[in-house]
């Protein structure tokens, strides 16, 4: 059989190409990249940290530079676009966007602020500005006593007016803190960093250490309550090498006690840090801070320098990370996707961090508060520590109290006062013209109770009964002037603002809840049905712990729904 000849020319036309498909490489854009990175090396764990380099050379990440950074790092294209853009932070354009005014104004809208007129702020300053900054409501930027709170730029303004934000728009600096903080040359004259030298140079066994910790009953105190002792045994029973990640990333509506610690003696929690690295063996330390708290990234910037510089004893490696405004990056897992350059998404468990952390190794994880403690506990006791507390609970809390009270802040309590002793005795009671009416016991999603249940001990464990818990121990307090279904709407548009969209309970069970609870007469039926579903098949507690306050509020505040 004679074979016909085929034409090839079209083929050729069709199937050779002069330029390889999809957006190329920018030259001038890559020089740029290139002198932003320098000789840092190009990991891809290292992705985040330098997205904020180009995000704060430039005021957003344009699409030239996602390709350039993307071929710098030799990752793709849509890897390096998917994780710019689900953080908050990175303002990611597009082919033809125009970019955004080079000075963004974030009006917290979350609880607390909104309870002191944030919505009203917001509003103002949108007029007064004239287009020439940008001005956004934000979730919770950690300033709850200094409510209504504002970031310009990364300046935070307390006690927020259009005045104030007009004149910190006209500065550009970053203030370390509030007041004057311990800093290294301080820490070590008083004393600091002894008990770490005990430990390293073999004064203290470690098995006497994990004991104390454990003796002391300290759990974690970022809001899951684990025992620190029994989590430094498990995870030093796993193979080496061991990582550990530090959680400051404390995103919780009405939380804001690991900044008022860090803004005052930040060097105690680095040796309650160091302590539990020595304890547990671990090789390197991560130490992840929510990008709100840039006073406290430079504290640590400067001190970590100072340590290193004049180290009392041998360290493992510490690497602080930065945050990119994703409040699920709280939980621990998503904390560690973070570390890794990589989106915030919770994984799915087993296997546990502490089995399978970071980079797949063994690690521990922990809130900054609980590190805070751990000198005290190891050079005072562990009754010390465990001696206080009222009804029949033990050891010490630190409260974020905000809202209608004389005195909100961050107040030390005996674990186990109720809500009522809290406000009377350390908060200076209630506002003038307010009177208790309700109260949030564990920030966002701990639930709502009211004023008759405000004789409830405040602990782990305490709470559980009635539908709440303690968290992270962030008491936002309401009086007769709030109603509790809107808080409920509040916070529920919060979690469908931080949802990251992995599972379909909670991604689409929290929009679904926004919109319900905006209807003047809630449909308590299906809102139960649909928080039922959201606790039952949510990944990770975003979703799960989402539905509290409705449920609390369907529960404790009927009147309300009438």
């Amino acid at each position: 059989m004679k074979h016909q000849a085929i034409d090839t020319s079209s083929l050729k036309r069709r199937g050779a190409r002069a330029k390889p498909k999809g957006r190329q490489v920018d030259p001038h854009a890559q020089a740029e990249v290139r002198e932003i990175l320098g000789d840092s090396p190009r990991r891809s764990d290292l992705l985040i940290e330098y997205l904020h380099r180009v995000q704060d050379t430039f005021g957003h990440i344009s699409a030239a530079h996602i390709v350039a950074l993307a071929e710098e790092m030799k990752l793709s294209r849509a890897e390096v676009y998917e994780v710019a853009t689900f953080y908050h932070h990175f303002d990611v354009l597009k082919e033809g966007d125009v970019p955004p005014p080079a000075l963004t104004v974030r009006v917290c809208e979350t609880l607390s602020c909104q309870l002191a007129g944030a919505e009203a702020l917001r509003s103002a300053v949108q007029r007064a500005s004239g287009g020439a900054v940008r001005v956004v409501g934000a979730p919770c930027i950690g300033r709850c006593e200094h409510a209504p709170a504002a970031l310009v730029g990364q300046n935070p303004v307390d006690e927020a007016t259009p005045e104030k934000i007009a004149a910190a728009i006209r500065r550009s600096e970053v203030a370390l803190a509030p007041t004057p903080y311990v800093d290294y040359a301080a820490y070590r004259a008083a004393g600091g960093y002894r008990t770490l030298v005990e430990c390293v140079d073999g004064s203290r066994a470690v098995d006497a250490v994990i004991s104390a910790m454990e003796d002391s009953g300290l759990r974690g105190l970022g809001g899951a309550g684990f025992p620190a002792g029994r989590k430094w045994r498990i995870v030093r029973a796993e193979p080496a090498p061991r990582l550990m990640a530090v959680n400051i990333d404390e995103g919780e509506p009405g939380t804001f006690k690991d900044r008022y610690y860090l803004e005052r003696d930040p060097h105690r929690f680095i040796e309650g840090m160091l302590i539990a690295a020595w304890a547990v063996g671990i090789d390197a330390v991560y130490v992840y801070l929510r990008d709100e708290y840039a006073g406290c990234r430079r504290i640590l910037e400067r001190e970590l320098a100072a340590l290193a510089a004049s180290p009392p004893c041998p360290l493992p490696a510490i690497e602080l990370r930065r945050g990119a405004g994703a409040y699920i990056c709280g939980e621990e897992s998503a904390m560690i996707e973070s570390i890794e350059g990589k989106r915030g998404m919770p994984r799915l468990r087993p296997p546990y961090v502490a089995q399978v952390g970071l980079f797949g190794r063994p690690t521990l994880e922990h809130n900054m508060e609980t590190l805070y403690w751990v000198r005290d506990i190891l050079e005072q006791g562990a009754a010390a520590f465990s001696a206080h507390g009222r009804n029949g609970r033990k050891g010490l809390r630190a409260f974020s109290v905000s809202g209608r009270v004389v005195k909100p802040g961050v107040h030390l309590a005996p674990a186990g006062i109720t809500a009522r002793e809290l406000i009377a005795e350390y908060c200076g009671g209630m506002l003038p013209g307010h009177e208790l009416y309700a109260y949030l016991p564990g920030g966002a999603s701990g639930g709502i109770l009211p004023a008759s249940m405000a004789d409830v001990p405040l602990d782990f464990d305490t709470l559980q009964p009635y539908g709440c818990f303690i968290g992270s121990a962030a008491v936002i307090v309401l009086s007769q002037h709030d109603r509790a279904r809107d808080a409920a709407l509040n916070l529920m548009e919060f979690f469908a603002h931080e949802s990251c969209g992995q599972c379909t309970p909670c991604r689409v069970g929290t929009e679904k809840a926004v919109g319900l609870l905006a209807k003047p007469r809630w449909d308590t039926a299906l809102l139960s049905e649909l928080s039922q579903a959201m606790i039952d098949a949510s990944i990770c507690g975003l979703g799960q712990a989402a539905p509290n306050p409705v449920t609390c509020v369907i529960k404790y505040f009927p009147q309300e729904l009438e």
